[in-house]
């Protein structure tokens, strides 16, 4: 363990008059994460998003082309599936205990498996070519394989999220890492394979370049899958759980009881879920079937990407400034919010000769909003992740013990419930618009209304669906002297069990683990 790690855990006094030596602790810079491992969660950080997933949508209805009808079949009965097998999972997460930690088994396990079944999936096109919208081979392979990638999932995304709040026992430091790892992904270039898909894809329509649309799905596809597997298991290999899990294991009723205690996490969740009712369409939809630009994307973020290494170094100071709740809102809905204007802009002129069908107004436009989105995108990166974490740390608090698993379950689940309504009706208002799902390969235009259509779901219909996400943040209280006396007895706790588990008294440990429930019950007991 190196030196940085060694002198962390000791735990100052606290003064007579009742201030507190932990307080400047708490505040100062503290480093448990060393730099080989902080390279690896860039890495990670990096492969989170180096994929051509924008453009999943499309892939499925004018590549592989599976049905509206039955795409909206295949969403309900996955969300469904999704919803019962979160609650086993969470349950089942919760209670692992092993040596390597308590999520890094799965996130080691699933890493191979998972990149091969993403694989397969970009490559169905080359299984069924040929085949219509309603071929029931096809349907059927293609729910099939989003059934058990959604089972694999669900086991990846509520480990990565429980290793990211574990993997420091600092708050600063862990703020340290996430605002690295962003702030890093931007300067290089994590929207790369999309930025390369936008290219090919205009290039394409443009007869500039003599490959099918299918073969660039596909090799893009496998080749973004294959690199950003292989720098997520770098990072699953080598990282560590820092903050120590109780012997005792919390049962399904404690772990339940655990989030509904948790204040914070039930804003959030209630927050996301009735954001995630937002109706609204890829923006990608808009460039590609109405301006027929696929790149104009790219071009009007290059202001904004100047901008965005920035807004990382500006997180600091909007956190000493503004509270952690305003960050939230603003991170979280702003974007919205913004594309109000560019909505009433495109529509000047009407359905047939609007503002929205010419390129260079509509990419002026946009630049803007990018650029003043762009703005806050470092705080809308980081502090959500943040708060998260730190209700994780909040129930460790007030329980004495960590549910990482159910509580990621519960806020996954909200969301997801809403999401289930908000997709379907998506696609359904994508067909009532009159979508044709092979025009595109055809090389044939959408209708005026259709083209309209698409424009209103990119830009005023998110706004119209997501506000009600604000209301509960209204509510949000973690922070200032409370948040610091959490931590100044987090770090006390944490200190007292990592000296007994280092002399190896694992009666005693046990011990300490049950006095600090029963802790956690006599706060719930007195809030």
């Amino acid at each position: 363990m190196a030196q940085e790690e060694k002198n962390v855990a000791v735990a100052p006094s606290l003064t007579d008059d009742g201030s507190s030596r932990q307080q400047k602790f708490v505040t100062q810079d503290r480093r448990y994460v060393g730099t080989k491992e902080t390279v690896a969660y860039v890495v990670y950080d990096m492969s989170q998003s180096f994929n051509i997933d924008g453009y999943s949508d499309r892939f499925v209805t004018s590549i592989l082309q599976i049905s509206l009808p039955l795409q909206r079949i295949v969403k309900l009965i996955n969300s469904i599936w999704d919803t019962v097998n979160d609650i086993f999972i969470g349950a089942i997460v919760d209670k692992t205990r092993t040596r390597w930690g308590k999520f890094k088994p799965y996130l080691v396990a699933l890493g191979v498996p998972g990149t091969i079944g993403t694989c397969i999936y970009w490559m169905l096109p080359l299984f069924f070519m040929g085949t219509g919208g309603n071929d029931m081979a096809k349907f059927i392979t293609y729910f099939l394989l989003t059934i058990v990638r959604e089972g694999a999932g669900t086991f990846r995304d509520i480990a990565r999220k429980g290793l990211q709040a574990t993997m420091t026992p600092h708050p600063n430091d862990r703020t340290r890492l996430i605002t690295t790892a962003s702030l890093v992904s931007g300067l290089v270039g994590e929207k790369l394979p999309s930025q390369i898909m936008n290219v090919l894809l205009d290039l394409i329509e443009r007869n500039v370049i003599n490959i099918s649309l299918t073969n660039t799905f596909v090799v893009m596809g496998i080749f973004t899958a294959v690199v950003s597997g292989a720098g997520a298991l770098w990072y699953f290999l080598i990282c560590k759980e820092r903050v120590m899990q109780s012997v005792e294991r919390p049962s399904i009723k404690a772990s339940i009881k655990s989030v509904i205690s948790n204040k914070p996490i039930l804003l959030m969740t209630l927050s996301k879920m009735l954001s995630g009712l937002s109706l609204g369409g890829n923006k990608s939809d808009y460039f590609i079937d109405v301006l027929h630009f696929a790149s104009l994307g790219m071009i009007t973020g290059i202001p904004g990407a100047i901008v965005n290494p920035f807004s990382y170094l500006a997180v600091p100071w909007f956190r000493r400034h503004f509270s952690s709740r305003f960050l939230y809102i603003m991170g979280s809905y702003l974007f919205d919010i913004l594309l109000v204007p560019v909505f009433f802009f495109g529509a000047i002129g009407g359905k047939k000769n609007g503002m929205y069908k010419r390129i260079v107004p509509m990419g002026i436009a946009f630049a803007i909003w990018e650029v003043i989105v762009m703005v806050f995108w470092g705080v809308r990166s980081v502090i959500p992740t943040e708060m998260y974490n730190e209700a994780m740390d909040y129930c460790e608090w007030k329980n004495g013990y960590r549910t990482e698993g159910m509580t990621s379950v519960a806020q996954g689940l909200a969301e997801k419930l809403s999401k289930i309504v908000s997709s379907y009706i998506s696609l359904w208002v994508k067909q009532l618009i009159g979508y044709d799902i092979t025009a595109y390969v055809r090389g044939s235009a959408q209708s005026d209304d259709t083209q309209f259509g698409l424009f209103a779901m990119c830009t005023i219909i998110p706004f119209v669906t997501t506000s009600l996400g604000i209301i509960p943040m209204l509510f949000y209280d973690l922070g200032g002297k409370k948040k610091d006396k959490m931590y100044e007895e987090l770090l006390e706790r944490r200190s007292a069990m990592s000296k007994e588990a280092t002399a190896g008294d694992m009666e005693a440990l046990d011990r300490l683990a049950k006095m600090q429930m029963e802790i956690g019950n006599k706060k719930q007991t007195l809030d």
